[in-house]
């Protein structure tokens, strides 16, 4: 595995980073993509052996998404794809700026078809490989004042069913999965007193589900999963 890489795409201090910990634990080169990657220190502390790589890249951007993935090729083959980048602003459809829209889209939906697109060009020669999606409540329903964010998951959610159906007989592993619930950072610390513990998502488990599913042998891969502390209503 030492050849190997991942790439993850849609880093951040909270979930992103999580992802980049757990796959640089399991053995894997780690690029991690995002507007401002080089910006994050805490990448820096992801992996003591110096595996990750942060690559400062707009997912929306084709060019540079395949530039991002020629990039992870060239340091070795890449067996795992994760996007997990979007972007959301929380307004009424009376509200709702038809720009402010389409750029919550654009990072949401076009930009995981890019990422999985990419991944899967590479992916497809070796017959092998795992794209994972990071969904959300949104992705199965839209509430009031979420259009913004409802639209761009359902049609990831989409996205990853079509290419699961495509390539999973090529052998590519594709799954869709449905984050429900916050998940712990400092924004959402109160909410531990108010609830109790383990009353929201720890990175680090999320996590661990994504490399279990990464592992999952082929007579028995899951497409979609939700993950949901305890404490959430469904």
């Amino acid at each position: 595995m030492a050849d190997e890489t991942a790439v993850v795409v849609g880093v951040g201090p909270g979930l992103g980073l999580a992802l980049v910990k757990a796959f640089a634990k399991e053995g894997y080169k780690v690029l991690a993509a995002a507007r401002k990657a080089s910006a994050l220190t805490e990448l820096s502390a992801a992996s003591p052996e110096a595996r990750v790589t942060p690559v400062d890249v707009d997912a929306t951007q084709p060019a540079q998404v395949d530039q991002l993935f020629a990039r992870a090729e060239r340091e070795g083959p890449v067996r795992v794809a994760i996007f997990n980048a979007g972007t959301f602003q929380r307004a009424t459809v009376t509200e709702t700026d038809p720009e402010q829209f389409e750029r919550c889209w654009r990072v949401g939906s076009l930009g995981g078809f890019l990422v999985g697109r990419a991944a899967a060009r590479l992916m497809a020669g070796r017959g092998a490989g795992t794209i994972l999606f990071t969904g959300a409540t949104a992705s199965l329903r839209g509430g009031a004042g979420f259009v913004n964010l409802a639209s761009p998951k359902f049609a990831l959610r989409a996205v990853a069913q079509s290419m699961a159906r495509e390539l999973g007989p090529q052998g590519i592993h594709v799954a869709h999965v449905i984050i429900d619930g916050q998940i712990r950072s400092a924004r959402y610390a109160h909410l531990l007193t108010e609830r109790g513990p383990d009353s929201l998502l720890e990175p680090s488990a999320i996590a661990d589900t994504y490399v279990m599913l990464h592992r999952q042998h082929r007579s028995a891969w899951t497409h979609e999963l939700d993950l949901r502390p305890w404490s959430e209503k469904f």
